[in-house]
């Protein structure tokens, strides 16, 4: 996996290379290489051994021509500021490939919170959101769950946001418990929008899943959700794995049987009706459907030439390095990259907000019914440019996105 550095480095080389291929006007590439706003905040938190540690945290605005910022919070020991403005940069372009009114953000507080017990986690997140409460608003910036944040701890941010505010509020927070307004259909969002672009690249290729593989790197919520949502489709799931090791089995895998023993043990690894496989080759297992679901920078210019899946679908930020995407490109893989593939979350999350403003909440069904038009509709648009332009969809989706975003510029002007 490469370095939290090279996050940034591949966010501003795929601008550069849409921008390239638009003639986007120099004076808006400039401003669009860097975030508007970057807070890094010390977040003091008493351990439960009464011992006081100081965390570093971060909230990256990316861009809010189209309105305000949005994007999740990550609890890892590897966040960085950098790796923050890359995922803010991939959020801002995503909301505009989805066609929501939103600009792009991205959060993170260098922790372990799997070494942390649940009270040390409250203080953590209660403190980080009042660190960065000055920015942060329905109508400034609206955070939401990313890698190791949760439903719950959503609920201590917006408990937190409203106690310092004085305000009932639930329009800051999307993730939320339902409890606390939070949308139906939400936990499933990524997932379900990413089987919605797998059906259509398999329709295009002509693929049918009642005969087709899928391999799953990364098992959490998105990857597990994923292999059931697209086992439901048909799909056999041949391969899965998290950080500690892989399972594979090609007469296959029950997405329900790997998650409970997942549930049990904290690893797919050992899982009984499967043997070992590493993550590296994983990757490399012959397949339909490849779905990368876990960190950035997994499928390099050194494994992509060993990829034997026939669709690639991005469940994961910023998984496939440019390098790589271009020796797929040529090799004919259909890739549905991350700004598309994985746009149903934010999606929802954007209905999510509507609800909350308007106090008028949804069923599922209906929840689902506006993600798939809106997933149908970005898909469709993303590979009708590929098709015209003769590109690869990556840089379809960023021209596509990167025009949505510098109209919005230009009609807004600089001021003062």
């Amino acid at each position: 996996m490469t370095n939290q550095m090279d996050a940034l480095e591949v966010a501003q080389l795929q601008l550069e290379k849409a921008a390239s291929k638009m003639n986007l006007d120099p004076n808006i590439l400039t401003q669009l290489k860097e975030p508007e706003r970057v807070l890094i905040v010390s977040i003091p938190v008493k351990m439960d051994n009464g011992v006081v540690k100081v965390f570093t945290g971060f909230r990256s605005q990316y861009n809010t021509a189209r309105g305000p910022a949005k994007g999740g919070v990550r609890y890892h020991p590897d966040v960085s500021l950098d790796e923050m403005k890359a995922l803010s940069a991939w959020m801002t372009w995503k909301c505009a490939v989805a066609g929501i009114p939103y600009g792009g953000a991205k959060g993170g507080v260098i922790c372990n919170p799997k070494e942390m017990s649940e009270g040390e986690l409250e203080r953590l997140s209660r403190r980080y959101i009042y660190e960065i409460s000055s920015i942060i608003g329905p109508k400034k910036d609206i955070p939401a769950p990313d890698v190791y944040t949760t439903p719950k701890i959503m609920g201590w941010y917006i408990d937190t946001y409203n106690k310092l505010t004085g305000e009932a509020s639930f329009s800051t927070i999307t993730g939320k418990p339902l409890e606390l307004w939070g949308s139906e259909g939400r936990k499933e969002a990524t997932a379900r929008g990413l089987s919605y672009t797998v059906e259509l690249a398999a329709k295009k290729l002509n693929i049918n899943p009642l005969e087709a593989t899928v391999v799953i790197q990364g098992y959490g919520n998105a990857g597990s959700i994923s292999a059931k949502l697209l086992n439901e489709q048909g799909y056999k799931i041949i391969g899965v794995s998290d950080s500690k090791g892989g399972a594979y089995n090609p007469q296959g895998i029950d997405p329900s049987e790997i998650l409970d023993y997942k549930t049990k043990t904290s690893t797919v690894k050992g899982f009984p009706k499967a043997e070992f496989i590493s993550n590296k080759d994983l990757l490399e297992i012959e397949c339909d459907v490849l779905v990368p679901a876990a960190l950035e920078g997994v499928i390099t210019e050194k494994n992509a030439n060993n990829i034997k899946a026939k669709i690639i679908a991005e469940a994961a930020n910023g998984p496939t390095t440019p390098g790589a995407d271009e020796i797929l490109y040529q090799r004919g893989v259909f890739m549905i990259p991350d700004i598309l593939a994985n746009a149903g979350g934010v999606t929802v999350s954007y209905f999510e907000w509507i609800q909350g403003l308007y106090g008028y909440f949804w069923d599922e069904e209906r929840v689902n019914r506006r993600l798939k038009k809106l997933m149908v509709r970005a898909f469709n648009e993303v590979l009708k440019l590929a098709q015209r332009e003769k590109i690869d969809n990556r840089t379809a989706a960023y021209i596509y996105a990167v025009s949505q975003v510098a109209e919005a510029m230009k009609a807004r002007g600089i001021w003062p």
